[in-house]
């Protein structure tokens, strides 16, 4: 196929680099290229900005694909005039371009869709700009809101040089003549790039950019002084992700403007997670220079099919490889570089290449014609020798005041947790330990069906075992433990807090009749604490090797800004099964069907809002009138499984259980009524079962009324079962120990009505 690669930097080079290498290229035209893009491209001498002209070339030379590097043409609305001729484009439209090219809009659309950036406000004019900086109270940075050739950004370290960045940047104008100022983000720089289809996406691998003129990070800003690839691993990558670039895609294709080409996201990794510092509607400039050669695959494939909305994520791979990038720049660089000065390049080690940026032909000779001139690039398997690499390669150039940093990735070599999940404020090691120390007590929980369980991505349950049904019904339910957790966790006490998910569990099913076969739970904290995780797994497990099911593993997961310090959820999904015949609820419920409580072990796992608001400032260690223990004893008594007591019943033939109802959020005034039918009240006679001491304290303590209570707790009753009343009798002989009989089904609407 025949390209036409727009563009004449060090990104460009790369580009080309890369799709000369592709056995599907035919013939490459650049505009304009430069002296290295020569070697490998037709140049012509157009100017990029020339939207007409370049679209006008592209027809005429019966371009398959055109690929647009540098900003200016994109806001310019380059590729939208490529695509009205037919051609496809890799390159945003100028209206998704606005990503880039005002930063404003990028900043409000952050807000819109919910993407995790810093504090902000923009503004036309200094003076309100000074006064918010000053209000704000902490460090600001300055954007030109318009495009500014990498050169938009000041990081002001007093007052005076704030006064100046703002009237600086603001006489930039650009296209809506306005700044951004926006919170200081302490943390280490990611850049993160997708090849975008409108829809779909696919990584390159991440690379940080030093953007600091001088060693340590001192001077100021530029276009940036070097590279390296990669900083982290593709998991974490995706995430960042998933956070950062999906949400984009979404948003512009809500908003009628999808995105086609490079996304780029320039992320600061905080003590709080990712945040988007910019977005560029392009490939990074110098990060294509790096992340471009670890790529194992058909770079032009996959950008063709981006430009035709065909991308498949898997067409883009990663090498097992470091590349490192060191940009060679001209005297007087960023402000007032010189041009003109010749070029000389020495031999290159293996492994090391130079891309040029800013040079030109004069009179047959090599010379400067930019800030940022040369860019020498190495790649190895390892970051060290990658940089040995560029550094020698940067070392072999020669020309007048030629200046390179000397520190370019020199932080890294040794991958620290900037570099993991602990970037994003995520340990993961912590979950690795938590694993380990609660597979024994998970593993106890396995039979012979199960063929794998914790440590696989996804349990496997041999489903032979349901040969013995003639017609086997699975049941499935999904729930979480609640605020209970919270009041657990503050006392120290979390074993019990997974009997309650897996016991609660269990009763959801329980009521349709079937009966466990396996439990998958889900553990979630800002910060995972290994030792809590396996307490609470044991529990788990303890209370499921009771009730005969397979704990078969879950997950857990660290949302370091998403829960509050020191909180958890706990939630877990079960599967159950149940004879066809034996679904429950019956259809043959009537008028004079009776109602028959089985008591509570307390609280279970619903109130727990109200109950911890009446109970703040009591002394949870204190054994109160009626309490068999203390308050604390009381209030995280485990939610009770009715599997044990309900066993036989279930089991009888003919099964005197009509109906059954957990009774869970809602307390009776909700739960009896889901398996009502239509033309029957149920009549719970209040004073025919003992209520538990703990409930009457938390109605006197809280001034609850009666029907409040009744609606949010369970009063003593955990379980109601309906039976026909000439089987109450053999029902009550089924059950091991004493139960009450509550009440009765009447002609009604569907109600419970307590007196």
């Amino acid at each position: 196929m025949k390209v036409l690669l727009v563009g004449g930097g060090g990104r460009e080079h790369a580009l080309a680099r890369s799709i000369a290498g592709s056995p599907l290229l035919d013939r490459m035209i650049a505009v304009p290229g430069n002296p290295g893009i020569e070697e490998l491209a037709d140049c012509a001498p157009l100017s990029p900005l020339d939207v007409k002209a370049i679209a006008d070339l592209a027809v005429q030379e019966r371009v398959q694909l055109v690929v647009i590097g540098p900003e200016a043409p994109l806001a310019a609305g380059l590729a939208d005039e490529i695509r009205k001729r037919g051609i496809p484009c890799f390159g945003a439209g100028k209206d998704a371009a606005r990503m880039e090219s005002s930063k404003a809009f990028a900043k409000a659309f952050m807000d819109r869709h919910g993407i995790p950036t810093a504090a902000w406000k923009s503004f036309t004019e200094a003076a309100a700009a000074k006064a918010w900086a000053r209000e704000f109270g902490r460090p600001v940075v300055v954007k030109a809101s318009g495009l500014a050739a990498g050169k938009g950004v000041i990081v002001p370290e007093s007052e005076e040089e704030l006064d100046a960045a703002i009237t600086q940047l603001l006489a930039l104008g650009g296209e809506d003549g306005s700044i951004v100022l926006e919170e200081r983000l302490d943390g280490q720089e990611l850049s993160l790039i997708a090849l975008c289809d409108g829809t779909r996406y696919a990584l390159l691998p991440p690379a940080r950019d030093h953007k600091r003129l001088l060693d340590g990070d001192h001077g100021p800003n530029t276009g940036g002084m070097g590279t390296i690839a990669p900083v982290c691993s593709r998991e974490l990558a995706e995430e960042y992700a998933r956070q950062v670039i999906a949400p984009v895609l979404r948003g512009l294709a809500e908003e009628g403007t999808p995105f086609v080409g490079a996304l780029y996201a320039g992320l600061m990794l905080t003590k709080d997670g990712p945040r988007v510092l910019e977005y560029n509607a392009r490939f990074g400039d110098p990060e294509t220079q790096v992340m471009l050669p670890l790529l194992d695959g058909d770079l032009l494939a996959a950008l063709y099919a981006a430009a035709r909305g065909r991308l498949d994520p898997s067409m883009i791979r990663w090498q097992e490889r470091h590349a490192a990038c060191v940009v060679l720049a001209a005297h007087g660089y960023p402000e007032h570089p010189r041009k003109g000065d010749p070029i000389t390049i020495g031999e290159l080690p293996e492994g090391a290449w130079m891309l040029h940026a800013g040079t030109a032909r004069k009179d047959g000779h090599l010379v400067t014609a930019g800030g940022r001139v040369l860019c020498a690039v190495g790649v190895d398997d390892t970051l060290a020798a990658a940089r040995a690499k560029a550094y020698a390669a940067a070392s072999s150039v020669h020309f007048d005041g030629v200046h390179f940093r000397s520190d370019i990735g020199s932080d890294l070599q040794h991958p620290k947790p900037a570099s993991s999940y602990a970037a994003a404020g995520v340990d993961i090691d912590a979950g690795n330990r938590a694993v380990a120390m609660m597979k024994a007590a998970v593993v106890s929980t396995y039979g012979p069906e199960v063929l794998a369980g914790i440590g696989a991505f996804g349990g496997q349950y041999d489903a032979s075992k349901l040969k013995s049904l003639r017609k086997p019904v699975l049941v499935a339910s999904t729930d979480g433990v609640g605020t209970k957790t919270s009041l657990g966790l503050s006392l120290g006490r979390v074993r019990q807090l997974g009997h309650d998910i897996v016991n609660h569990s269990f009763n959801d099913i329980l009521v349709q009749g079937a009966r466990p076969l396996f439990f998958m739970d889900y553990i979630a904290a800002d910060r995972l604490d290994p030792a809590k995780v396996a307490e609470i797994v044991a529990g788990m497990a303890e209370a499921c090797k009771a009730g005969g099911c397979a704990l078969l593993g879950g997950e857990t997961a660290e949302m370091p800004g998403t829960y509050r310090t020191a909180e958890m959820d706990i939630a877990g999904t079960i599967v159950g099964v149940v004879e066809e015949e034996r679904r429950l609820p019956r259809p043959n419920l009537q008028a004079g069907d009776v109602l028959v409580g089985l008591a509570s072990s307390g609280l279970h796992t619903n109130g727990y809002s109200l109950a911890r608001r009446i109970v703040a400032g009591k002394k949870l260690d204190r054994h109160y009138t009626g309490l068999d223990g203390t308050l604390a004893d009381a209030l995280l008594a485990p939610h009770r499984s009715y599997l044990p007591l309900l066993d036989a019943a279930l089991k009888a033939d003919p099964q005197p259980v009509k109906a059954l109802a957990h009774i869970t959020g809602g307390g009776f005034l909700e739960n009896i009524p889901r398996v009502l039918p239509e033309g029957l009240d149920a009549h719970i006679r209040l004073g025919s079962w003992p209520v538990p001491a703990l409930f009457r304290l938390l109605q006197d303590w809280g001034q609850v009324d009666a029907e409040e209570m009744y609606r949010v707790f369970n009063m003593g009753i955990g379980m109601v079962a309906i039976v026909a009343e000439h089987d109450v009798e053999r029902f009550l002989r089924l059950v091991p120990e004493p139960a009450f009989v509550i009440g009765s089904l009447e002609p009604g609407t569907g109600k419970v009505r307590l007196e």
